[in-house]
């Protein structure tokens, strides 16, 4: 059975929170990824993907003044509302970016990392062994093993 450590792109692109998204865009397109961890201090503090991106370019609907005076709109949806406006007007990756993202270790089985990519809908899966990033397994590096038999 097929693991992370198998599969895994050990060459990583990564970025700082404070690169900013013309930049971080220009840097997944370059290098044709979907995704790339967020490293700040020597540690992965998010991930920023195209989908991420592509998250400033839709249109959010705000709710009407009357809606939030009579108190119908909840506090989770006023926190969705907050972080969706905060990833639209984002100017940083760290703005921008997936926080805290779920990890694999190198041992993490093949049938585990595709159950992960679609369930959570997660195609950048940065792989840490002892806290310290040693690769990352994309949506393409399990693909590839389609091709492999």
């Amino acid at each position: 059975m097929l693991k992370a450590k198998d599969i895994m792109t050990t060459e990583c692109i990564t970025l700082t929170p404070d690169t900013d998204v013309a930049t971080a865009a220009r840097t997944l397109i370059e290098n044709k990824i979907n995704g790339a961890p967020v490293i700040d201090n020597g540690q992965v503090v998010g991930v920023l993907c195209q989908a991420d991106l592509v998250a400033q370019q839709k249109k959010v609907t705000l709710p009407s003044f009357f809606t939030l005076l009579d108190g119908v709109f909840p506090l989770s949806s006023h926190e969705e509302l907050e972080r969706e406006m905060k990833k639209i007007s984002a100017l940083t990756v760290g703005e921008a970016m997936t926080p805290a993202p779920i990890f694999i270790s190198p041992e993490t089985k093949m049938e585990d990392i595709a159950t992960m990519m679609a369930n959570e809908k997660l195609y950048t899966l940065p792989v840490l062994d002892d806290d310290k990033l040693v690769g990352v397994v994309g949506k393409e590096d399990v693909l590839k093993t389609l091709l492999q038999g």
